[in-house]
Formats: C-alpha cells, structure tokens, sequence
C-alpha cells in the first residue's frame, strides 16, 4: 500500500526526502536510498505502508528494554529496508532487499492495535528492521496506541531526521537505540552512514524524557579498543546521564563480516568494568550467559533487585515500587 511522505519538499523538478538524515533528493520514477520511497507524480510516497514482513510477541527484554516494563510482552512488528547498509546485519535478509523480494502481510495501524490488545502485550515495538523505513505507519500506529492506552517502541539505529523526530515524540514512550561506534570512520566504513545524528537523536530522546536504552555491538577489530569503549561511556555519562541502560552484545560472525571471530567474552566484561569506573549505574552484557550481566543491581546497595536468565525475568523485587526494597533507593525503571 501506498501513502504520501510526511516530511518531504519539492527542490526543483526533485523531490527532498526529510524522513532520515540521509535527505535523499530523489526524480520522478526513482526511489531513495531505502527503496522504500518513491517520487511518484511529484508526489513522495512510502511503497511499504502496512507491509510487515516480521510479526511476533516478543519479552520486552529481547528489544532490549530491561527498565520498561520489565516481565512484560510487547507485540513486535518489521517492515522492508534500511537507510544503513551495515557490513554485520543480523536482519540483512528484510533490511537489505527490495519490497518485491520477500512476501509480506499488510497490516494496518488498526489491525495491529487490535492483535496488541488481542495479544495481552503492555506494548507495540516497530523493530527488526529500521522502523524510520516506514515512518508514517509507526506514525499513525503510534497515534492509536496512545488513546488505548498502549505504549509504544522504536528499536532503532537513530538516524531519523529532526523532522521525524518532532512528529513522533509525542507518541513515543521508550527506543532503545543501536550506537554502534564513536568514529565517523566506523559508520561509514560498516554502515555508509554518520554518527553524529545518531549522537543527536539520542540526546534529543533523553531531553524529551523518553525512555531510552543504548545497545553496542562489540566488534572485534573494529570498536573493541578501551579508546572505543571510554569514548561511548564518556558521552552517556556526559549527555544523556549516568542512569541511562547501557547492553553490551556479543558479536557472532554474519553477513559480510562472517570472517570475523565472535567477540571474546573477555571485551565484554572489560567494557562492562570501564562503564561501572566511570559511574553508569545500570550496565548490561547480551548475547552471551555471563553470570550475572544480565540482572538488574541497585546502583546504591547493590542488590539484585531484578534477575534475569538470558530474557526471562525470573524475579523482580521492584514491581510497582520503583525503589530499591532494601535501601529504598530511587531506581529509573519503568513498571
């Protein structure tokens, strides 16, 4: 199904996409970087609205949120594309192809509020795939949610425009955000992308009080250096706030990086170690069974306040409380 870009403007006989910071400036007849959009008539239309290809009910955990509603399911929708083309996709085979090479199922903004709630999720998450690729569902969906009462997700790389951003904030609740290095050299050698959009995406997240979360994939070779890890800690630290979660996850060799080896548990636990020193309060290890990383500490006493196996919630000692029960600490946890 077809829909009219929300953020777009005529330049010219072209028109310029403003849903992304790539800000394609795309002809009649052709299509942006994510293939997702297309200038069609003068008219920039989104190809993918209502096309998910991914559909599941999916803990909370598996996005990864550990402080939103822990415990909780959330009703996990994917559609087609990407703005990044990232050398290490673990979802390649929906973001890196076009929209007539995989079967899809049209579900619209108020069908999947109704299999939310059918479901029993406490949430929506647009995740899988870059949710940016199609915004104006997430858009209208996120709309819906908001008068039944359900939250909502974005699972994001963090490269929307500010345009985007201005139009969604008000309907979106939490993201947890893919920060994938500290160089421009990283993104664009892996991702032919930039970090500082991403940079400023999160910090306008956190200004607007959404709840955020930040994943880094460690790679080995490539973001693993202790320079790489201080540098990513010390911009949580110094913009977004030491309360903010911080997972860090293991590397599996994949896609175009299937040369690679794993990442060593030991680069985990060293970047765990660096985030702690430098004051983050809530530091976590994914991908791997560690022993512990997993669990959610109280920054104050240190007691295991929410113990996790892998994403299953097997106790929580916060519930409604949102204080620590043994020395009533303060915790940012959303329940």
């Amino acid at each position: 199904m077809k829909k009219e870009v929300l953020t777009y403007a005529k330049v010219g006989d072209k028109l310029n996409c403003k849903v992304c910071e790539r800000r394609c400036v795309i002809k009649k007849g052709d299509i942006g970087f994510c293939s997702m959009r297309e200038n069609i008539g003068d008219k920039l239309c989104a190809l993918n609205y209502g096309a998910a290809s991914s559909v599941a009910v999916d803990p909370i955990e598996k996005k990864p949120l550990f402080h939103f509603y822990p415990g909780s399911t959330v009703f996990s929708l994917g559609s087609v594309g990407c703005n990044f083309r990232c050398k290490h996709c673990q979802n390649w085979n929906i973001s890196q192809v076009n929209l007539d090479e995989i079967p899809t199922r049209e579900i619209l903004p108020e069908e999947a509020i109704r299999l939310t709630k059918q479901y029993g999720c406490k949430s929506i998450a647009w995740t899988y795939n870059e949710p940016t690729m199609w915004f104006e569902y997430t858009y209208d969906s996120a709309k819906l949610a908001k008068k039944e009462d359900i939250a909502t997700v974005y699972v994001t790389n963090g490269y929307m425009s500010e345009e985007s951003f201005d139009l969604i904030k008000p309907y979106l609740d939490a993201a947890n955000i893919d920060l994938k290095g500290m160089s421009d050299k990283f993104y664009i050698d892996l991702c032919q992308a930039r970090l500082q959009p991403v940079l400023d995406n999160i910090k306008r997240m956190y200004d607007e009080k959404i709840h955020i979360e930040i994943t880094n994939l460690i790679i080995p070779g490539y973001n693993d250096s202790e320079e790489d890890i201080k540098a990513l800690v010390n911009f949580m630290v110094e913009e977004t706030g030491v309360e903010v979660p911080l997972h860090f996850t293991r590397f599996f060799p994949y896609y175009e990086l299937g040369q690679l080896p794993p990442t060593p548990v030991e680069s985990l636990r060293r970047a765990y170690n660096i985030a702690k020193e430098a004051g983050m309060q809530y530091v976590y290890i994914g991908n791997v069974s560690t022993g512990g990383e997993e669990s959610t500490f109280c920054p104050e006493c240190g007691k295991v306040i929410i113990e996790r196996n892998g994403f299953d919630v097997v106790s929580d000692e916060v519930k409604e409380k949102k204080r620590c029960p043994t020395c009533k600490a303060p915790l940012n946890i959303i329940t």
